[in-house]
């Protein structure tokens, strides 16, 4: 009961946030740091005092929700789930510092839909049934749809119409997977079922896992996302406020990934390996695509965007190896990224709160002016282009090895990805802090500070000792 409590409390803290807001200005924001703060707390205790091994997937809840067709509210817990749900409470309590001073219209409203996504969020990382999960995938989107379309910049709109569009059609691609494999349970077993662990025991002939995979692995596709359902990304990105880009890029794609893993790869494993190809393939064009553009780019946030659709190629690549070395590889991956990126993207809304631009031809010499800044941005930068030392180099390195096991020409092309994004991440690095200044701009502040090097320190403490992830992958694939 405690996973449902966090949920509830996130949902019930939301409503107290958004009227408290109205009464005392400035309460949302702490309120929020603190349910937050405590929740985190709470998940945290629970994990590491429940006598349970996490190795394998535990079922913690399983009640009757709708009888009629045998739709129940079971959640369960296993160490992806947990790696997963650790990052989410991080970069949660990220989101509302990064939220501080760049939220001051309908504040309360914002902070409540912040935290109905992260209830969302958590709720798509535990749940066993497959309509409860649908349930949470929609609860997630749409409060990040709105504060994309309230909160976010210029195009704002355009950005959450194009996001809510490309989620919703893939979506119902997956409710219809979903009812059919819940039909298909019916015909061999008798009883209509939408339970996972009933799911993972049906024998459905190949030509039929075939499509139900496709139906799954489009609507995770699409969240990764892969090439070619990528381009609703580089907008929401770049319209969102900061914290909605935090959050997109270090926790919701991630979602597609877990669905990757347990949904697709898990469910349908035979019609998995016949596809994995062609996903292999979606993987490297993606991979060097999303660098290509990177380096393209003028908009910071748009170049950290499309440097995302890069990285998560790593990790559709690695996880369609079905080797325990890429899968290790992808899990890092999926971290050290949900990292890096929340960290530059936060650096972005640092910088446009300072000079009112995202552009870079409008950055130059903040090193001169803001040194401990330009400090983390190399850093931040190296951690995206895989410098060693810093988590990312671990997972793409761990990828890339599991990759050539099996797939060498692929291994191969994925690495010249990583030429691609050194060379955007410096383009990044020197259009902003080097050359000649042409603003001089006020040094992180104490707020910022601890943004920026509690990041820092997550990402350097699984570079410089991985088995802090590894110990949670090891032997799953086996």
């Amino acid at each position: 009961m405690t996973l449902s409590f966090i949920m509830l409390a996130l949902l019930v803290a939301g409503g107290v946030v958004w009227r408290a807001e109205k009464q005392w200005q400035g309460s949302a924001k702490w309120l929020s740091l603190i349910t937050l703060a405590l929740l985190a707390t709470v998940f945290t205790v629970f994990v590491m005092s429940h006598n349970t091994d996490f190795t394998q997937l535990q079922v913690l809840s399983r009640v009757t929700w709708i009888d009629t067709f045998n739709i129940q509210y079971s959640i369960a817990l296993d160490q992806l789930s947990i790696v997963l749900i650790s990052l989410t409470w991080l970069l949660a309590i990220i989101c509302v510092l990064v939220s501080w001073q760049e939220i001051k219209t309908n504040v309360g409203f914002y902070y409540f839909n912040l935290l109905l996504t992260i209830a969302g969020i958590i709720g798509v990382f535990i749940a066993v049934d497959m309509f409860l999960f649908f349930f949470f995938w929609e609860v997630m989107l749409l409060p990040m749809t709105a504060i994309i379309a309230i909160w976010g910049h210029e195009n704002r709109h355009f950005a959450a119409l194009k996001f809510f569009i490309f989620t919703q059609v893939s979506s119902l691609l997956m409710l219809v997977a979903i009812i059919a494999t819940g039909y298909f349970h019916l015909t061999q077993t008798g009883q209509l079922s939408f339970y996972y662990l009933d799911w993972l025991k049906l024998e459905l002939p190949l030509s039929v896992s075939q499509y139900l995979m496709l139906g799954f692995f489009i609507a995770f596709a699409v969240k990764l996302p892969s090439v070619p359902v990528h381009s609703w990304l580089p907008d929401a990105h770049t319209q969102a406020p900061t914290a909605g880009s935090v959050l997109l890029a270090g926790v919701l794609l991630k979602t597609g990934a877990y669905g990757l893993i347990r949904f697709v790869i898990f469910l349908f494993p035979q019609a998995s390996a016949q596809f994995a190809p062609i996903a292999a393939t979606l993987a490297v064009v993606s991979i060097i695509y999303g660098a290509k553009m990177a380096f393209a780019q003028k908009d910071f946030k748009r170049l950290v965007a499309y440097s995302s659709i890069s990285h998560m190629g790593f990790v559709m690549l690695a996880l369609f190896t079905f080797t325990n070395v890429a899968y290790q590889g992808a899990i890092v991956t999926l971290v050290a990224h949900g990292l890096s990126s929340a960290a530059l993207f936060a650096l972005a809304g640092m910088i446009y709160q300072r000079i009112h631009s995202r552009n870079l031809n409008d950055m130059g010499g903040f090193w001169q002016s803001a040194p401990r800044m330009g400090g983390f941005a190399l850093a931040f930068a190296g951690a995206a282009f895989g410098l060693p030392g810093l988590a990312n180099f671990i997972g793409e390195f761990f990828s890339l090895v599991g990759v050539f096991q099996v797939m060498p020409t692929f291994a191969i092309l994925a690495a010249l990805g990583l030429i691609g994004s050194a060379i955007y991440g410096m383009v990044l690095f020197q259009s902003s802090f080097q050359g000649t200044a042409k603003h001089e701009i006020i040094d992180l502040q104490a707020r910022e500070l601890i943004i920026c090097s509690s990041l820092l320190l997550m990402l350097l403490a699984i570079g410089l000792y991985p088995t802090l992830l590894l110990k949670f992958s090891y032997g799953v694939l086996t």
